[in-house]
């Protein structure tokens, strides 16, 4: 869950039932809503597909404002992606595809035990690690679901990058990136020191479904390494994952080491250069 929009998605709400209805406002919002749904369909199919699947569409919309399209829909598309995990019980995976939830993942140890292995500060542990913060710090399932959602986020912001704002730098890159190296790390740790979940990740069904989310997630990180200021720690947690101290598991887990491109790694580029290379 992206939790800044979460607040300022609240706060319009509460706005919208407190003030006096205008209609022009309202005509206008509408108006560019209609045109970023366009642009949806035409640039990130998959993301329009997570709208068309919304049984209720207003939930999708509340995410999308007109001050910033790519951002609105990313993130419109990331939290849909939650509803109907939780209505379906299964992944809705990119190409169209659904994967059961592996219910029995609640019962091993809570993922915020590996927050000690990142900085205390940073956005992403405190959102997603702390305790008493989101459900995915006490839940592995529900960090899988962020890995789900993520991906999609990414995937759909690259897509739509020919609509960013030049404005503004959005961290599109660090959210994947910094789940990815929380499962990175919660794999590590049950192999190390938690014997009953590292036999649990194991099983066939918790195996198959991190298998197959880990390898979305990387498609959709390496999708977007060649659009530059993506993000900003997105490199520090790509060295994690990439660091053969850390993956061990999670390679034993997907069957090969994590395969991100070195692009990813690669300094910045400006968009001017990156034209002229």
């Amino acid at each position: 869950m992206r939790k800044p929009f979460q607040a300022a998605a609240m706060l319009l709400i509460a706005i919208g039932m407190s003030q006096p209805t205008f209609a022009a406002p309202q005509a206008k919002q509408s108006g560019c809503q209609n045109q970023a749904l366009g642009n949806l369909e035409r640039l990130s199919p998959e993301g329009y597909a997570i709208y068309k699947a919304m049984s209720d569409k207003k939930q999708f919309l509340v995410w999308l404002t007109c001050d910033d399209i790519q951002l609105g829909l990313a993130t419109s598309v990331h939290e849909s992606v939650h509803v109907l995990t939780q209505e379906q019980d299964s992944f809705p995976l990119i190409n169209g595809e659904k994967i059961r939830r592996p219910h029995q993942v609640s019962k091993f140890f809570a993922p915020k035990q590996v927050a000690k292995n990142f900085g205390a500060r940073d956005s992403y542990v405190q959102t997603y690690l702390r305790p008493g913060s989101a459900t995915s710090a006490e839940d592995f399932l529900y960090m899988l679901d962020e890995l789900n959602a993520y991906s999609h986020d990414l995937n759909s912001a690259a897509k739509l990058v020919s609509l960013q704002r030049r404005d503004r730098q959005i961290d599109h890159r660090d959210g994947l990136t910094a789940i990815m190296a929380f499962v990175v790390s919660y794999t590590d740790t049950a192999k190390k020191s938690q014997p009953a979940t590292w036999q649990g990740l194991q099983a066939a069904e918790p195996k198959q479904v991190i298998q197959t989310l880990w390898a979305q997630a990387e498609t959709a990180l390496n999708s977007s390494c060649d659009i530059p200021a993506f993000g900003r720690k997105d490199k520090d947690y790509i060295a994690f994952i990439s660091n053969s101290k850390n993956n061990t598991a999670i390679s034993e887990l997907i069957g090969r080491s994590p395969k991100i491109s070195d692009e990813c790694l690669s300094p910045s580029v400006t968009s001017s250069t990156k034209k002229s290379s």
